[in-house]
Parts: C-alpha cells; sequence; structure tokens
C-alpha cells in the first residue's frame, strides 16, 4: 500500500496506517480504494489485533471529501462509489480488530467522519480541529456525522455542531464527546502507542466479544441509518446551491493549503445564501 495510506506492518499485532495525500490530506476516491483494500487485510489478518490511523501532515488529519472529484469512480484496485461508504463502516465498526484515530491538524467532513467511523479517537490539544463544514457549502454530513453525533454529544450539540458548521478546538470536543481525550501534543503519540500496545497485549478472544458486547449496548448507528444519511448527502450535491458555494472558494483557494482551507469555518460563515458576501 503506497498511495494515498502508508501502512507499517512491522508489528503484527498493532498496524499504523497513515493519511498522506498531499497538500491538504483530501479524501478523494482514491483514498476510499486504499481504505476498502485495507478492510479487506483487516478481516483477512488473523494475528492483528489493533489499527491505529494517523497523518504524515500535522496541519491536516484529513481536510474534508473531495468536492470537486468526489463522485468519480477511479481505475483503480478497490474503487467504488461512495454510496459504498456505509458498508465500509459497519466492516469497521464490527471488526474484530480495534480502530484507534491519532489526530493532528484539521479534521473536518469526511475527515471527521472517518475519525467517528474508529472505535477511538484521540487528538493533539495544540493540533486537532473538527468541523462538519457541509451546511457550510450547502449540502448535508453523509458519511456518518448525522448518525454517529446525535449518540456521541447529544441532540443539541449535535445540532450546534451540524447546523453550525464551524470549527471546535480538541478541548472543546473532548468536553462534547466527539473524542475520547486531547492530549498535549508531545504526549500524544506515546499515550496511542501504548494504548495500542497494552490492548494488543491482552487475548484475543476477549477483546473481541467484550468488542461486541459494547457494540450491542451502545446503539451504535446502522447501516440501514449511514446509508439514509449517505444518500441525502449524495443527493444535495446536485442542487445548484452547493455548486456555487464551492466554486466562488475553490477560487479562493479552497482544496490548497491555504487561508480558506486552514480557516474554513470562518471562510464559509462570511458567505450568505447563493454565496453572496454578508
Amino acid at each position: 500500500m503506497n498511495g494515498r495510506l502508508k501502512l507499517d506492518a512491522s508489528n503484527p499485532l498493532i498496524w499504523r496506517v497513515t493519511i498522506d495525500n498531499p497538500p491538504v490530506n483530501l479524501y478523494d476516491p482514491e483514498m476510499f480504494a486504499e481504505l476498502r483494500l485495507l478492510m479487506d487485510r483487516i478481516e483477512a489478518d488473523k494475528q492483528l489485533k489493533v489499527v491505529v490511523f494517523d497523518s504524515a501532515n500535522p496541519d491536516y488529519f484529513v481536510a474534508h471529501y473531495d468536492m470537486v472529484r468526489g463522485n468519480v469512480i477511479p481505475d483503480a484496485p478497490g474503487a467504488a462509489e461512495f454510496s459504498e461508504w456505509p458498508n465500509f463502516v459497519t466492516r469497521l465498526a464490527h471488526s474484530r480488530v480495534v480502530s484507534i484515530a491519532s489526530i493532528r491538524g484539521r479534521a473536518r467532513g469526511h475527515g471527521s467522519e472517518l475519525a467517528l467511523a474508529c472505535d477511538m479517537r484521540f487528538a493533539s490539544r495544540e493540533k486537532a480541529v473538527f468541523a462538519q463544514i457541509e451546511l457550510g457549502v450547502a449540502v448535508v454530513p453523509g458519511g456518518g456525522a448525522m448518525d454517529w453525533l446525535p449518540a456521541l454529544v447529544g441532540r443539541s450539540r449535535a445540532l450546534e455542531i451540524v447546523l453550525g458548521a464551524d470549527d471546535f478546538d480538541a478541548d472543546t470536543a473532548e468536553r462534547y464527546g466527539w473524542i475520547n481525550r486531547a492530549l498535549p501534543d508531545a504526549q500524544l503519540d506515546g499515550f496511542v502507542n501504548e494504548l495500542a500496545r497494552r490492548i494488543a497485549g491482552f487475548e484475543r478472544r476477549p477483546l473481541e466479544l467484550a468488542k461486541k458486547f459494547i457494540n450491542e449496548r451502545a446503539g451504535i448507528p446502522s447501516e440501514a441509518q449511514r446509508w439514509a444519511s449517505n444518500q441525502a448527502f449524495i443527493g444535495t450535491t446536485h442542487w445548484p446551491e452547493p455548486r456555487q458555494r464551492v466554486a466562488q472558494l475553490m477560487t479562493q483557494g479552497l482544496q490548497q493549503d491555504s487561508d480558506t482551507e486552514r480557516r474554513l469555518g470562518f471562510h464559509v460563515g462570511q458567505h450568505g445564501p447563493g454565496g453572496e458576501e454578508t
């Protein structure tokens, strides 16, 4: 695996998957293809116990969904329509393997939703930024935020996150329940590594059984619920309003390492209906 995802499987019990898609780690169709192939490998491996997702770019975990090429199906192994995302999430959530997101930089839109799909989330207090930015470009979240967030943070905070489409720092995300913990940046890697090592040191069968029971009791969203929100997102992308908003933001540096991307929560709030400056 040597494209958008760099896999370190040197420890057969703990794999590290590093997201590396310059300049801003966009979630694009090629990344989805690689995630699906990775999921095949996770399910087939009999030794693996923990998989950790992190980023090669300290400023971007995953910026967001590729707003230009998101619906493209590339000629690549594992490629699929975005409508297959709920199936991937179901496989990851119900996998016998424990998944951990170690988050530095911006995790907006689908970046937040990739982290939400993991079993646990830990973030750099100084560098992590979270947002569900979709309403700011006139669409609705379609990667699971509308399904995971109400269960994790409650109705009112989920409404604040989704309808406000603004940036949240790691301390607020921790307080809301969006992530497990915010940690000082210098401690993040050590903490995640030690937790992964500790989990991997326990016996496989009780780990699998404990995760199964917790999944059942936590009431994690069903694949059908995630499919419904995914279809809603896909439908809204065909409306004229998001096309206008995305086109305007692209002229201002969207999907490049620009002030627009770095302060996307601010910039989407500066435009009224149809993209006019407010």
